[in-house]
């Protein structure tokens, strides 16, 4: 009973941070300096043109009838066209959104299969050489400039050594040959359930790359955030009394130390997640990755307010989800959360 009220409680939260958000965009969007209808047709369309435009547009109703109207054409999905490209904003966002999502589910797997394990080990091997080792290779994950890096990259794995493509997410040669079906946008899995394994491996070669820079600062902030909640979880006294009562240090660290000390790590990851939707601007730039970031890089570089107020609402959906969920596993990985929520009411 108390887990649904929990629950319920955190879906109204969401609502009205998505509420909040909704009437942010929508301010922002009627003091940004331009007229839509001028920015759409052109500057050179005539005032005629314009007018009409402002009318189909709904621009001359009343600002409470345009915010009602613009809350629910968000709720479905409807975000206006595209300035730059005159196509709905919701068919360029169902092409670019997967193309994102699928980098940065990589990265955060990627992050969390490496990060976690490494944090453990280097805090059950705390002052030791490992442990220095590995507190080396985080600080220089979290420090080292993702630009630099993905260059860096390119440089010895495409043009010494020969062995991963410079960028995109499909070679020409296979997207020609062996074109994948779009299913749900992710090529490797679409690659899989149709069969394609010729586009599967071709797609995960060109994925490596844009992958481990983009998990470059998630694994190192996963690596040190897990290993500093181990030492605090190892220091406590029933690990003391487990050790005292037999347990191998495997179970230990991995079955009863880790469920504790995974909690931080858990939240954190859930912030990288949604900021890596954005933050991999550069990266896709770098890449030729036609995703999200490079679609917002272009509407900032033409002036296309729908786009940039799309992706933005699009962002917060996934960040509020993404929070959503991580606040549910965290009531479920420690039950003290949802007592403590129930106590504070």
């Amino acid at each position: 009973m108390h887990g649904i009220r929990y629950v319920v409680r955190r879906l109204v939260l969401a609502v009205f941070v998505m509420l909040g958000v909704l009437m942010i965009t929508f301010a922002v969007s009627r003091v940004v300096p331009g007229d839509p209808a001028r920015l759409y047709l052109g500057a050179r369309a005539s005032q005629e043109a314009i007018e009409q435009v402002r009318d189909q547009l709904g621009l001359n109703d009343p600002l409470p009838q345009q915010f009602v109207r613009y809350v629910a054409s968000s709720v479905q999905g409807e975000f206006g066209f595209s300035y730059r490209t005159k196509q709905p904003i919701i068919d360029d966002l169902k092409q670019r959104l997967p193309a994102t999502m699928e980098l940065v589910v990589l990265a955060m797997l990627l992050a969390v299969l490496v990060g976690v394990p490494a944090g453990v080990l280097a805090a059950a091997k705390f002052g030791g050489p490992l442990d220095r080792v590995i507190r080396v290779i985080s600080i220089g994950g979290v420090s080292m400039p993702a630009f630099w890096l993905a260059l860096l990259l390119q440089l010895v794995f495409f043009l010494w050594l020969g062995l991963l493509p410079i960028g995109g997410r499909l070679s020409q040669t296979v997207s020609f040959m062996h074109p994948i079906d779009t299913i749900t946008g992710f090529y490797l899995i679409d690659a899989a359930i149709t069969g394609n394994w010729v586009a599967w491996r071709d797609a995960a070669w060109h994925a490596i790359l844009p992958v481990v820079v983009l998990a470059t600062f998630p694994v190192s902030l996963a690596l040190r955030m897990t290993r500093a909640s181990m030492l605090d979880v190892l220091s406590e006294t029933y690990v003391a009394a487990a050790r005292a009562a037999g347990l191998s240090e495997r179970e230990i660290l991995f079955k009863l130390a880790l469920k504790n000390a995974v909690v931080p790590t858990l939240t954190v990851m859930g912030l990288v997640f949604a900021f890596s939707i954005t933050g991999a601007v550069l990266i896709e730039s770098i890449f030729k990755w036609p995703g999200l970031g490079s679609y917002m890089l272009d509407a900032i570089l033409n002036d296309d307010v729908p786009v940039l107020f799309a992706v933005t609402l699009v962002v917060t959906v996934i960040y509020i989800v993404i929070n959503l969920v991580v606040d549910l596993v965290q009531a479920g990985l420690d039950p003290r959360i949802r007592i403590g929520e129930r106590e504070e009411t």
